[in-house]
């Protein structure tokens, strides 16, 4: 059914609804969900192919199951996100440098400025008439860094401003074991280092923990972050994996790792930059080196949650353990007008969950698993 300016179509993943669209269209500000928090950083996945199979994350055996876009329908989709008051870009997968043309689409977002200014003001298209424009995205990429190397310069020098690594040891043998790629340890190391030497820096290098297999990495990835000058950021394992064997006991809590890295050399705790940051800051009592951690296991984060994710096949999902997805890319294909677009990206919105419920009775898994999510 077409999307018409008298109903549009509300997704859930299992049911079609029409919504009056009237109100969506007039409504006004910048983006927000029904508890108020502001929608400031989109999460896009350009692919959902990998060329690693980490032992936390998939199986081995799946491969991409969901399908690619043009790039120009993402920029459409994100220039809409945009024009509502998102401000963060992050280029996620699968491997996002797996995806011709994304050097390309880097050089488009870079050219993207925010609707609002900082102090609240809406600028918008009419900026440019009254001699004021928005700021630059902040323009981020998380990758698995195999393919590093190669690609930081042209992407810096497109826009990218910063990058993220996913590591999860800092010896070749687990890393290995952790990838089953072997000889990857040693790209991956080469990716972080040119990112640092053209100005993609600092590299915040991500470590997903598990009770078992890389615990005894905790204090050598607090020497790697001292060393070279890189932010390590701790995750506590989540149920997000493609074969569901996630237990709670296997996660490694934010205490634990504190208390670790109390004993390697005394913490110092550090600001957040903003309210929504998901991870708590801590350099050492040097001042050398930063660690964070994201505790969403232990200490969830989602009263200040203001991101949403679009996945490669064009859905929206509002939490990373949604129940279901809402197709913005068919509201597209189906001759949406931008007002329309706009309209149902409000309305989805407005439906973004409260919170996770990971560890408590009745928790559901989420539709998709994190590789066919985008981190």
């Amino acid at each position: 059914m077409a999307t018409t300016m008298s109903s549009l179509i509300i997704d859930d993943g299992n049911t079609a609804v029409l919504e009056p669209v009237e109100e969506a269209l007039q409504a006004q500000g910048r983006l927000r969900d029904k508890f108020g928090r502001a929608i400031t950083d989109l999460r896009v996945s350009v692919t959902d192919r990998c060329n690693y199979k980490c032992v936390y994350c998939r199986t081995g055996n799946e491969g991409a199951q969901y399908t690619e876009l043009p790039i120009a329908d993402y920029l459409r989709m994100v220039r809409l996100f945009v024009s509502l008051g998102v401000e963060k870009v992050r280029l996620t997968g699968g491997e996002p440098l797996l995806r011709s043309g994304l050097v390309e689409m880097v050089r488009e977002l870079a050219a993207m400025r925010t609707a609002y200014l900082p102090n609240g003001t809406f600028v918008g298209e009419t900026g440019y008439e009254i001699g004021q424009r928005g700021l630059p995205l902040d323009i981020a990429l998380t990758t698995n860094g195999h393919l590093l190397e190669g690609l930081a310069q042209p992407l810096k020098d497109a826009g990218l401003n910063r990058v993220t690594v996913s590591m999860d040891a800092v010896d070749a043998e687990t890393f290995a074991a952790i990838t089953r790629v072997p000889r990857s340890f040693d790209k991956v190391m080469a990716g972080i280092r040119k990112a640092q030497d053209v100005g993609l820096g600092p590299v915040k290098v991500n470590c997903v923990l598990l009770r078992g297999f890389n615990d005894t990495q905790i204090e050598q990835f607090a020497e790697f972050s001292r060393r070279e000058g890189v932010i390590v950021r701790f995750i506590e394992w989540m149920p997000l994996e493609e074969d569901r064997t996630w237990k709670r006991e296997t996660v490694i809590s934010m205490d634990e790792i504190v208390e670790r890295l109390n004993a390697y050399r005394p913490l110092v705790e550090l600001a957040p930059h903003v309210a929504s940051e998901t991870a708590k800051r801590f350099t050492f009592d040097d001042g050398v080196g930063e660690i964070g951690i994201i505790a969403p296991v232990s200490r969830p984060f989602c009263g200040h949650c203001s991101r949403v994710r679009l996945t490669s096949d064009g859905k929206i999902r509002t939490c990373l353990f949604s129940q279901s997805d809402h197709d913005l890319y068919g509201q597209m294909v189906r001759g949406g007008t931008d007002a329309e677009l706009a309209a149902y990206i409000r309305k989805i919105v407005m439906h973004k969950e409260a919170r996770h419920h990971i560890g408590e009775p009745g928790f559901e898994k989420p539709s998709r698993n994190m590789v066919h999510i985008g981190g």
